[in-house]
């Protein structure tokens, strides 16, 4: 069966608008808090641990997170 050339179908896309979702500064903000408090342990414990700064005793946090520390370019020896 050939189409005619001149024949356009009449396809019509469903008009779709997204809801507008706004979250509130209040719902975002402890998360946020939360978020920042876990990178900066994160950071002390691949940066700076073991180091002058130590909290733990021995090495058992520098040998958990070695192999991270220089993956991130902090120098450990």
């Amino acid at each position: 069966m050939a189409l005619d050339a001149h024949a356009s179908p009449d396809i019509r896309l469903p008009d779709v608008s997204l809801p507008d979702v706004t979250i509130p500064l209040e719902d975002i903000a402890p998360w946020a808090v939360l978020a920042l408090l876990i990178a900066a342990l994160f950071v002390y414990f691949v940066s700076t641990e073991q180091g002058a700064y130590s909290v733990f005793d021995g090495m058992y946090v520098h040998e958990f997170v070695h192999d991270g520390r220089h993956l991130l370019g902090f120098p450990c020896h």
